[in-house]
């Protein structure tokens, strides 16, 4: 449309007005194309909100928003500024919230309804458990009081921070849906780490086997089923125990050139896994197959290697409460197969599930009762915003908290844990998120739960 301006002017006749929704999503390309379409006449109306502007890392432009009346002098901006949606409490915070932020369209929500019932709760407590066991009970005590299920969400800034809560909801029989991905042990680099653990505790495993022979370069179907008839040959046999190093069998198998090196680290990394007559502990298993294999594999495979690395990393400090590989195994067996739903005669005939979000799913989204969790420095904001000391970047992270806090229709829980615990450097003791001292302590109610909660 630049270069022909015959094609140009056809497409600005044909369309005399333009609307364009959700403006401050718009990339680039996008934005230009909209100024060439309306011109001459400028005839073009764009609604959005700057304060839910969360997707720059999949090209949206928030100065596009910003910058409109700059391109289109002659331009009204109308500010709707009547919230619908939430109680005046949850207004309140979210305006608090969001006024750090410099580059804004400045504006006070005002709540169309009358006051809530509560105020917003910031409730810290020990450390990841507990955090998932005073969710898990308060959504019991609301659903007796008689909000659905469906009505409750629990949102996180990383699909990893929902482990503990999706173990804690499973053990207590409370239905969920998860709408930021996958479950946790249902995601392929979980199941790739397991397929290790699998493999070295069952040699007749040929699934396992094959997975992880799949994730080397060079190795596809064909010559996964053919290593896995040489180690039929010499690795099984009537006795159950394992062989005291997997790579003297192993090491001897033809496999193609370009997997000859990483082949021979998988085999090293199996031998790790046994330790004397057994099996070393489930989390240095897990360590050993991160380090020894699979973190370069993610490395060169995936653009989100952060994520599922600490993905990962959560498994570890999870499966630290094992001391039997098998048990753990059997735990992951059960998470993996399991559906959601609660046992219970009155439970098994509701169709209600919490749901567990990222925010940045939930955008557009409402509930009555709203859980964000892990609100802790260097999980919200994330670690590697606040590493970068990128503006630009932690005010988004700002506007995704605001995004968060507006979810909310009646009630707000904000929890964060006290303790933080690392596999690598131990228990770390976190601060509460930044963005919380931006928030006014009238507008929030400190809960003290206890251990006993």
């Amino acid at each position: 449309m630049k270069e022909n301006e015959e094609l140009c002017s056809l497409y600005q006749k044909r369309f005399q007005y333009l609307l364009v929704d959700e403006y401050q999503d718009t990339n680039a390309v996008q934005s230009e194309l909209i100024h060439l379409l309306a011109r001459p006449q400028n005839s073009v109306m764009v609604v959005g909100d700057d304060a839910q502007s969360i997707y720059s890392w999949r090209g949206a432009d928030m100065d596009n928003i910003l910058s409109f009346p700059e391109h289109y002098p002659n331009a009204t901006v109308y500010k709707i500024e009547t919230n619908y949606r939430s109680v005046p409490e949850v207004i309140d915070l979210s305006n608090a919230a969001i006024s750090a932020n410099k580059k804004q369209f400045k504006k006070a929500l005002r709540a169309a309804r009358v006051g809530g019932s509560m105020t917003p709760a910031l409730v810290p407590v020990e450390d990841p458990r507990a955090q998932a066991d005073f969710v898990a009970q308060r959504v019991l005590e609301l659903r007796d009081e008689g909000i659905e299920l469906d009505e409750m969400a629990i949102l996180y800034r990383a699909h990893h921070q929902s482990l503990e809560i999706q173990m804690e909801l499973t053990s207590r029989g409370i239905p969920f849906e998860i709408t930021s991905g996958l479950r946790f042990f249902e995601q392929a680099h979980i199941k790739d780490v397991a397929a290790f653990l699998r493999f070295a505790t069952n040699r007749r495993d040929e699934v396992s086997f094959k997975r992880f022979c799949l994730l080397l370069p060079g190795i596809g179907a064909a010559t996964a089923t053919k290593l896995w008839r040489a180690w039929r040959k010499v690795g099984i046999s009537k006795k159950e125990e394992p062989p005291k190093r997997f790579s003297d069998h192993m090491l001897k198998f033809p496999v193609p050139a370009k997997a000859k090196k990483d082949w021979e680290q998988l085999c090293y990394t199996l031998d790790e896994l046994i330790v004397g007559d057994g099996y070393a502990r489930p989390s240095e298993m897990l360590t050993s197959v991160l380090e020894g294999v699979y973190d370069d594999y993610m490395k060169a495979s995936f653009e989100n290697y952060d994520n599922r690395r600490q993905d990962i990393e959560q498994l570890i400090l999870y499966s630290e409460t094992f001391d039997d590989v098998l048990e753990l195994l059997g735990q992951l067996s059960l998470m993996s197969s399991v559906d959601g739903e609660p046992t219970g005669s009155r439970a098994e005939s509701d169709d209600e599930k919490v749901v567990l979000s990222s925010i940045h799913q939930a955008k557009g989204l409402e509930w009555k009762v709203v859980f964000l969790i892990w609100l802790a420095d260097g999980m919200f904001p994330n670690g590697r915003i606040l590493e970068a000391d990128d503006q630009d970047m932690f005010e988004e992270e700002r506007r995704l908290f605001y995004v968060a806090l507006t979810r909310s229709k009646d009630e707000l829980y904000l929890t964060y844990p006290q303790i933080n615990p690392k596999s690598y450097s131990g228990d770390i003791i976190t601060r509460p998120s930044r963005f919380l001292e931006d928030c006014p302590e009238e507008m929030l109610e400190t809960w003290e739960v206890g251990p006993a909660w």
